[in-house]
């Protein structure tokens, strides 16, 4: 497998990573044998150290340290809410309106891999969502004659495990593709009807400032894998929501 790369300099590194990849060996998914980390560890040729997590169906952009005084700053700058983070979401239902999500949660400690003593208290959880455009398809969808969809910006403010999954299922709109938080009937559908096969959320963009340039460096990544079918469906069946969605590049 080779990794697309994004940025590259001597202390970081970013890539786009595939839906269905882990980014280090875990225990609860001990049958697999790829890993984000050790494939880019190879293909480079130098040991990285990585800055924040996506989970194993969650594609886009991730971003590496390639010496541990680099990591160290930017995990600092991550703690601090200095990274930037954008994904795009396909969502079951309207949502027509920009909001912020505040909505606190409690940890999801898994007991193989998290430390079972820690206090499982509701912590802040703070997500911008805007919506870009909606779908409604001519299907039907358990009682409902059409399937209706929205194609949604999200921003995390925060950084709690599952976030994105867990606030949008909070406000009934949750992620096509997602078995934990998600509708099955509605994950089946887009399986059916827009070839969806995997959880639809992709990190776009990342913002952050270089630690030793000084610079704001923007970087963005296309939405990968069957979530490309989303182009010509929106094309079909899709309304605008934001002036600029078609200028997103995301296709």
């Amino acid at each position: 497998m080779h990794i697309s790369i994004v940025f590259q300099d001597e202390h970081l590194v970013v890539v786009h990573k595939p839906s269905g990849l882990l980014v280090h060996r875990s225990p609860i998914d001990k049958h697999e044998t790829r890993f984000l980390l050790q494939i880019l560890r190879d293909q480079i040729g130098q040991y990285v150290y990585p800055i924040h997590r996506l989970d194993k169906p969650t594609s886009g952009l991730i971003m590496f340290a390639l010496d541990p005084e680099t990591a160290k700053h930017m995990s600092l700058a991550l703690e601090a809410q200095k990274i930037e983070k954008t994904y795009i979401a396909l969502v079951r239902g309207y949502v027509d309106t920009q909001q912020v999500i505040d909505y606190p949660l409690v940890e999801q400690l898994d007991k193989m891999t998290d430390n079972l003593q820690k206090e499982n208290e509701a912590k802040p959880a703070i997500t911008e969502v805007t919506p870009l455009a909606r779908l409604e398809l001519p299907f039907a969808v358990a009682r409902y004659s059409t399937g209706r969809f929205s194609l949604l910006k999200l921003k995390p403010k925060t950084g709690r495990k599952h976030q994105l999954r867990r606030h949008m299922g909070h406000i009934r709109h949750p992620i096509i593709g997602d078995t934990s938080h998600g509708d099955g009937k509605q994950n089946r559908y887009a399986h059916t009807h827009m070839q969806i096969d995997r959880l639809a959320l992709c990190a776009t963009e990342l913002i952050f400032e270089h630690p030793y340039l000084g610079q704001t460096i923007t970087l963005n990544t296309q939405l990968d894998g069957s979530l490309r079918t989303l182009e010509s469906i929106i094309s079909q069946f899709g309304t605008f929501i934001h002036p600029d969605m078609d200028l997103l590049g995301l296709f």
